[in-house]
């Protein structure tokens, strides 16, 4: 697992195994958040397999599924959700940039445009594509 904080509060990472659901839990998380459609997934790493892992694991799960270039503000809304609950949150994609962005795009106007910019690029990603969009939610 290629785990990359982005703040105290929620961390990203590219596709997790089924293995890595209990680990997360023993690591302190308590919300899991999906942004890969299933479509894309391998099997045994589907949104139903995570959940039922992620009941069982203790924690809170959320599937947010996200194709590429298809943000919506539903979705948006739904990982503003999740990350409003509480304790360490840790969400994955294929490879953390779209978690990344729905995070970003989530805290437009709680966090300024260049720290979440500046966060993203620490951690390896980069929200050039979606500065305008960070921009105009946050205003």
């Amino acid at each position: 697992m290629d785990l990359r904080q982005l703040t105290p509060d929620i961390s990203v990472s590219p596709q997790i195994l089924p293995q890595d659901v209990a680990a997360l839990a023993d690591a302190g998380f308590r919300v899991l958040i999906n942004n890969r459609p299933d479509e894309e997934a391998e099997p045994g790493q589907d949104s139903e397999t995570i959940a039922r892992l992620a009941r069982e694991a203790g924690l809170e799960y959320h599937y947010i599924p996200f194709h590429p270039g298809q943000i919506t503000p539903d979705m948006v809304t739904a990982f503003g959700a999740a990350m409003d609950s509480a304790g360490p949150k840790m969400a994955y994609c294929r490879s953390g940039n779209r978690s990344t962005v729905l995070w970003a795009l989530s805290q437009a106007g709680r966090i300024p445009e260049a720290e979440l910019v500046e966060i993203a690029t620490r951690a390896g990603y980069d929200l050039t594509p979606v500065r305008g969009l960070i921009r105009s939610l946050g205003s």
